[in-house]
């Protein structure tokens, strides 16, 4: 749908570009003609002159009359035009990836030609495109085109009421398998537009949380892997989101994520997480501690405790609460001797002490309140203890 700049003709008498063809047969190794599909033996290409003057003289005419035109051609209805001719011609093009570019940059000219590109369909197309990954996911071109999909999808607003049927074509199993593949090998680029695209369906269509908690652990493992994704905040910030939604759906898929390694990379990310990374990390390790094996998990860790500690009261009020809530789960569910020492060694327990004395009445006040009303017997023990609180809870007649 380009003007040709350097028009040649092939064997079989179809002229072509000659960049687009070189690349055919010399990267692609092709050795058919993209428009007959005849089998070619000779590679040679001659000059199509011909052509080459008509598009110089249609060039000039169209200049020349635009100069002397009072009044331009409506823009979008061209546009419109342009971008139905592309979608007709996508599946049986050889040359996908030109043709995803050119629609990609109409879509970006705004929120109607985007609303036409739904109704006629353009969400279907693509994810005939997407799913062609299972079938060549070796072939380099198959690969590319569905990079380049999934970078046009990624432009469309998505909402529940009037896009629901865009959605469930994209929580198809064969889609939802082919995306997965390119969050594993993709590139960065292509990573950021899986996960942004998996981020509107989960806000517009709950049920998409319940959907991706049926992919295999590699799954949860890549969207792991995309977390601690130093070189693009976006998509590292985009990945947590996401998971925070799939976890908070089903156990079945926290159990996916601790296997996964869940645990130990987001224990890992928190020491050096800004607020909002810090407050999605410890959102997911509260959900994960929701479950024995995710509490398990989590005091296996020889910093995990060390890590919540450091930040309650350093953060904000909304990761105080949470790391609360984490330390309120381990010392309800899973108060081992040892788990109650590391707490009273790495401030856990001062820090607790600190919440007390905050003036008012709270969620995470009555929280700390009964960690203390469960353990505090047994922390006194400890010259750590702070003696002061005896008195707090009955127990001033015990000798420090």
């Amino acid at each position: 749908m380009e003007l040709m700049k350097d028009p040649v003709t092939i064997s079989t008498g179809v002229t072509y570009e000659r960049k687009n063809i070189e690349r055919w047969f010399c990267t692609y190794k092709k050795n058919v003609c993209p428009a007959t599909m005849q089998c070619i033996e000779s590679l040679d290409m001659t000059p199509n002159h011909t052509l080459k003057r008509l598009i110089l003289a249609w060039r000039n005419a169209q200049s020349g009359g635009q100069s002397c035109s009072s009044s331009s051609p409506d823009r979008h209805s061209l546009k419109h035009d342009e971008l139905m001719a592309l979608l007709g011609m996508i599946e049986s093009t050889p040359f996908k990836v030109s043709c995803l570019k050119k629609i990609k940059s109409i879509l970006e000219i705004g929120d109607e030609i985007k609303a036409d590109f739904k109704r006629s369909e353009g969400v279907e197309v693509f994810v005939k495109i997407i799913i062609q990954v299972l079938v060549e996911s070796s072939d380099f071109v198959t690969f590319r085109a569905c990079e380049e999909a999934l970078g046009v999808l990624q432009l469309l607003p998505f909402s529940e009421e009037e896009d629901d049927e865009s959605i469930q074509l994209l929580m198809k199993p064969e889609c939802m398998k082919s995306m997965a593949i390119m969050l594993q090998r993709g590139s960065g680029k292509a990573q950021f537009c899986t996960i942004s695209i998996f981020q509107k369906m989960a806000k517009a269509d709950c049920h998409w949380n319940y959907v991706a908690q049926d992919q295999g652990i590699e799954f949860f493992k890549s969207l792991l892997e995309i977390t601690s994704d130093e070189t693009c905040t976006k998509a590292s910030s985009c990945a947590l989101q996401v998971l925070i939604g799939i976890l908070d759906a089903s156990k079945k898929s926290r159990l996916k994520a601790i296997e996964a390694g869940a645990v130990s990379i987001l224990i890992e990310l928190l020491p050096d997480s800004n607020r909002s990374k810090c407050e999605k990390i410890m959102q997911l390790i509260r959900l994960i501690c929701e479950c024995a094996e995710g509490r398990l998990a989590f005091i296996e860790h020889d910093l995990a405790i060390a890590a919540i500690c450091k930040k309650l009261l350093n953060v904000s009020d909304a990761a105080t609460k949470i790391g609360v809530k984490i330390v309120w789960l381990l010392c309800n569910f899973h108060s081992t001797e040892r788990v109650l020492e590391e707490m009273l060694v790495c401030g856990t327990v001062k820090r607790l002490v600190t919440l007390l004395h905050i003036s008012g009445r709270s969620t995470t006040k009555d929280r700390v309140v009964k960690i203390f009303k469960l353990h505090s017997r047994r922390w006194r023990r400890y010259p750590c203890y702070p003696c002061e609180l005896k008195g707090y809870w009955g127990l001033e007649n015990e000798s420090c």
